[in-house]
């Protein structure tokens, strides 16, 4: 039986930093779902797939197979496609601390699935970018995709982390089907601010979230407590995950 094909044009507000999001998703993929090469997005079921490219001022999706119907949907979270662009610019613009961390038409990645980035964010606690991949990988070897039904009651320490981070997973799978919403994540034993801040900027693109323990945000910005870059950072409301990826960006 042949495959269905499906090609989706999905334009944006230029400008567009495509090689700034082929960047930073690697180390942050979920392993066996998803991958990035040179120049493309991928993205795989059991029976479909999904490649995307970047072509002037839109993305270009090719579609194999029955995907989901919100694939689309999906497609725009996951690339920020609806940002307005100019005025997050224009507003991070304006500030000096800001201007070495300028990326023109960088964007707030957002995920696939927020369940599943909640998943691999916790994954990465405490571990290399190399061995949070290593156990992603594991985990949707052993449990397939990661929802909330699959790992509620799921031994997940199989795959190689810690009893408390694995009863973290559990937890926020239950917490999920309990009817939890993720901007309560801190709720759930074993999620920090850190997590809970992530996970709201890619889950939500909530684009004034910000994790401001974070080391690198910290270093680049000049600052050892995460109170000081909470208030240095006060004025770059509303866009402050916007400012968050540049000055990671710069990181790099």
């Amino acid at each position: 039986m042949t495959r269905r094909r499906n090609n989706l044009r999905l334009p944006f507000q230029a400008p567009y930093h495509w090689r700034a999001i082929l960047s930073f998703l690697p180390p942050r993929l979920t392993a066996g779902l998803e991958s990035v090469t040179e120049d493309a997005y991928q993205r795989h079921g059991a029976n479909w797939a999904v490649t995307v490219t970047h072509a002037h001022h839109e993305l270009l999706a090719e579609i194999d197979g029955p995907a989901p119907q919100d694939t689309e949907a999906r497609l725009r979270h996951l690339f920020d496609l609806d940002a307005d662009i100019g005025a997050v610019e224009a507003h991070l613009g304006r500030f000096p601390a800001l201007q070495s961390h300028q990326h023109p038409g960088l964007r707030l990645p957002g995920c696939w699935d927020p369940f599943e980035l909640l998943v691999r964010a916790i994954l990465g606690q405490q571990v290399s970018v190399k061995g949070a991949a290593t156990l992603s990988a594991r985990l949707v070897d052993r449990f397939g995709p990661p929802t909330p039904q699959a790992l509620v009651d799921a031994d997940v320490a199989l795959i190689g982390i810690p009893g408390q981070r694995a009863a973290c997973i559990r937890a926020a799978a239950q917490a999920m089907l309990d009817g939890l919403t993720f901007d309560r994540l801190e709720t759930v034993k074993g999620i920090g601010p850190w997590t809970a801040e992530y996970v709201r900027m890619r889950a939500l693109h909530d684009r004034d979230a910000f994790p401001a323990s974070d080391l690198v945000l910290l270093k680049k910005s000049g600052h050892t407590d995460p109170r000081h870059l909470t208030a240095a950072a006060e004025p770059w409301r509303p866009y402050r995950a916007y400012a968050a990826m540049h000055i990671w960006r710069s990181a790099l």
